[in-house]
């Protein structure tokens, strides 16, 4: 749920939530993209973060992708994120 509230957020009034699913091997791979902003290169590597947001003060948590994360983990998961910026962001 909130990678889907993250990824709405990230498209505002305007533009697209895509989630997809698909098996590869034994595995399930679900896929939420958006067409937002994207994230810079340079905090990729660290919105899983615990308290890591790139919000306006009051907007954040910055615990969300850090639960997800946690999560996804405990069960056997993986996530990972591929992003541009201006044109949008994945998280498989």
């Amino acid at each position: 749920m909130n990678l889907l509230a993250n990824a709405g957020q990230a498209v505002g009034n305007a533009g697209d939530v895509r989630v997809s699913t698909k098996t590869e091997d034994e595995w399930v791979v679900v896929s939420i993209s958006d067409t937002g902003e994207g994230i810079p290169e340079h905090l990729i590597k660290r919105i899983f973060d615990p308290f890591f947001t790139t919000k306006p003060v009051g907007e954040g948590t910055g615990l969300g992708l850090s639960i997800s994360y946690g999560i996804i983990e405990r069960h056997g998961g993986t996530i990972s994120v591929e992003s541009v910026t201006g044109a949008g962001t994945t998280l498989l």
